[in-house]
């Protein structure tokens, strides 16, 4: 009997143990930055709403610093499942979706008060594009991740009008970031944020494209001693879910994720220009800061304003419908 009884504790642990492991649903994630950087700190923070909500059922794994996959592989190793969901750089979808690249056209958003109207979730132009990027992809936006805006890199000279640009070679992230180098005069080279340190170290460019906060986590005030705060245009990145896998999961855990994303996509934005100017003020004593006057950015705004006819003329209706809905959201 003593044996029998024994053989049943043991038999209910194992069952118990696997229910368990069954509950259990882990996310892997992958980042190309690291975890104490802004997008990373915004993942753990979805990871503790989503395991605190689910009762421990979900659970996040962040991969960062690129361990799993770079940027530029992002939207297909999502969209195929090779990894459950991830953070990439938006303009990674122009492949698919060309439209989401309107975010980057120079001076198309008046204020931040129009950026945070235009790209809310539920707006006309975020339904539009997440829809795009989801049936394009098969990677679902959980939400957008706000890393702030634009701004130059430079040695020696620093950039404040157009015609400091002239016949300069300048690191770019996008093609429209290239179209708005070449409005301005400079040459535009695409190369991905990782490549940046070594390419200012060894003269490969000789003006940088970023957002502040990467210059402080990258450390490019090593290798440059002049940043431009032009805020041209905003810098976007999207957490992103295989579709397969999100809609494999229960009713319930479903929402847990909507929800959670919802929060955290709200916090990073509230956020984002304190963390800018913060990054701003950290590497101010390594680098010359340099802040446009009014003058110096009507001449920015005068040199760049036909890319936007140019994005339009490129990517067609979508493209047309995209301006127009950012339009609508300064009214």
């Amino acid at each position: 009997m003593r044996k029998f009884l024994m053989g049943a504790i043991c038999a209910s642990s194992v069952l118990l143990t696997a229910a368990v492991a069954q509950a259990e649903t882990t996310i892997r994630v992958t980042l190309q930055l690291p975890k104490t950087h802004s997008l990373g700190q915004n993942w753990l923070d979805f990871a503790a709403l989503i395991e605190e909500r689910s009762g421990g059922e979900l659970k996040v794994q962040l991969f960062d610093s690129a361990q799993l996959f770079k940027d530029k592989e992002v939207p297909e190793a999502v969209g195929t499942g090779a990894v459950e969901a991830g953070t990439a750089f938006l303009g990674r979808f122009t492949g698919a979706v060309p439209a989401v690249d309107v975010v980057a056209i120079p001076f198309i958003f008046e204020d931040e008060a129009h950026l945070r109207t235009a790209v809310a979730a539920g707006s006309e132009l975020r339904t539009g594009l997440d829809a795009a990027i989801l049936k394009e992809t098969n990677a679902k936006v959980l939400w957008w991740q706000a890393f702030g805006r634009n701004i130059y890199l430079s040695n020696d000279k620093a950039i404040r009008v157009p015609a400091d640009m002239a016949n300069q070679k300048v690191r770019t992230y996008g093609k429209v970031h290239g179209w708005t180098v070449e409005a301005l005069g400079g040459a535009p080279t695409l190369m991905s944020g990782s490549k940046q340190f070594l390419a200012y170290q060894q003269g490969a460019v000789d003006v940088g494209m970023t957002g502040a906060s990467a210059v402080r986590s990258r450390k490019l005030y090593e290798v440059m001693d002049h940043v431009t705060l032009s805020y041209d245009s905003a810098i976007e990145f999207v957490a992103v879910m295989n579709n397969d896998f999100f809609e494999g999961l229960s009713e319930e855990h479903q929402q847990i994720i909507l929800d959670s994303a919802a929060i955290v996509e709200d916090q990073l934005r509230d956020a984002i220009y304190t963390q800018e100017a913060e990054a701003v003020a950290e590497v101010s004593s390594k680098m010359t800061v340099v802040e446009l006057t009014a003058a110096e950015r009507a001449e920015w705004v005068s040199a760049t304003s036909g890319v936007i006819d140019r994005f339009v003329a490129e990517t067609s209706d979508a493209g047309a419908a995209a301006v127009a809905a950012v339009r609508a959201a300064a009214k």
